[in-house]
């Protein structure tokens, strides 16, 4: 049994660690002050165009969170132009237009998680 003292955000607490065997499971931690549990924020609500309403998907390159939504459902966009940010490791991504056209839907929210790959938006 091994015993450390380890402070996350200003609260200090005491961990004893057991080895139990092949396993390698172990970690009870014991709080000296325990921090109050943050309060779920409610989901934003989901912008008024259908998902999917377009035949372009723009997807995410990277897996992360929605920072900002950088157009709206009808805004004419280039190649290249910025239709969504994303940020990821806290640097800000932005998840561009793959060719010209409409944005016919916005498939996301701010704060949401996105997943590589995913459709965030689509094209017309």
């Amino acid at each position: 049994m091994k015993n450390y003292t380890i402070t996350v955000n200003g609260t200090t607490y005491d961990v004893s660690v057991e080895e139990t065997g092949a396993s390698g499971a172990a970690a009870a931690p014991a709080p000296k002050a325990a921090a109050p549990a943050p309060k779920a924020a409610a989901p934003a609500p989901k912008p008024a165009a259908s998902a999917g309403a377009g035949g372009v998907e723009v997807k995410a390159g990277a897996a992360g969170k929605v920072f900002k939504l950088d157009t709206k459902v009808g805004d004419t966009v280039k190649k290249g132009d910025p239709v969504v940010t994303i940020e990821a490791m806290k640097m800000e991504i932005p998840v561009v237009a793959p060719q010209d056209g409409t944005v016919a839907s916005i498939d996301c929210s701010v704060g949401d998680p996105c997943e590589s790959g995913q459709v965030l938006a689509t094209l017309n």
